[in-house]
């Protein structure tokens, strides 16, 4: 288990969502980035140095501080969409090899090279922004019904990392709440949402929705 890449996004104008820029054109890096915790949602900042988002209210911050897609995921949409994949092109700031990464449980840890370590906090939730980069009409719906969201991860440890970097599992929680899982109870299948329980690490806005269901 590895990182491919470490991408870094460029501003762009954002025409899909009308505020003006985002940074989901992101490019490999080389050398190494520095990894540090971002604090609250609400300013931009995220996990890499060098990277932001712009649309504040719903991206950034501590919950979403880093997220991860794997290769092996972008390979098969490659196959199905019938166009070259780059690294990045999901807007994810790591490609990663050899993980499971939409498998991964809430709260599972991942140390990355010898410094950084990541914890799993939720699914990436897709937008106007991401379909409209991809210029694929129905990409929204597609996604959805495919619930391979790749994962957010907070900042735990700090530190640089690198392409190359071997990532290792070193933390596993004892349910089975994975971010696929996740994914699907907040989108298409609310009724999975007592299933969520379990996971603590589960990111707040989750939770809220998860103790509705369940007050139901």
């Amino acid at each position: 288990m590895k990182v491919l890449s470490v991408n870094i996004g460029r501003p762009r104008p954002n025409p899909w969502k009308g505020i003006g820029a985002t940074g989901i054109d992101k490019r490999p890096v080389d050398g190494p980035v520095a990894v540090t915790a971002p604090g609250p949602k609400g300013t931009g900042a995220v996990g890499l140095a060098g990277d932001r988002v712009y649309d504040v209210r719903h991206h950034g911050g501590t919950d979403q501080a880093v997220y991860a897609y794997a290769r092996e995921d972008l390979d098969v949409w490659q196959g199905e969409l019938g166009t070259p994949l780059g690294n990045g092109v999901f807007g994810e700031n790591l490609t990663t090899l050899g993980l499971d990464v939409s498998g991964a449980l809430i709260g599972e840890r991942w140390r990355i090279g010898p410094d950084v370590v990541l914890e799993v906090s939720c699914p990436r939730i897709p937008c106007g922004t991401f379909q409209g980069w991809l210029e694929r009409d129905g990409w929204i719906k597609r996604f959805t019904a495919a619930a391979v969201p790749g994962a957010y991860l907070r900042v735990v440890e700090p530190g640089d990392i690198r392409a190359g970097d071997p990532v290792e599992i070193v933390h596993r929680p004892g349910h089975d709440v994975t971010v696929g899982l996740v994914f699907r109870a907040t989108t298409l299948n609310p009724e999975l949402l007592p299933l969520l329980l379990p996971a603590d690490a589960l990111e707040e806005g989750t939770k809220e929705a998860v103790r509705r269901r369940a007050a139901l």
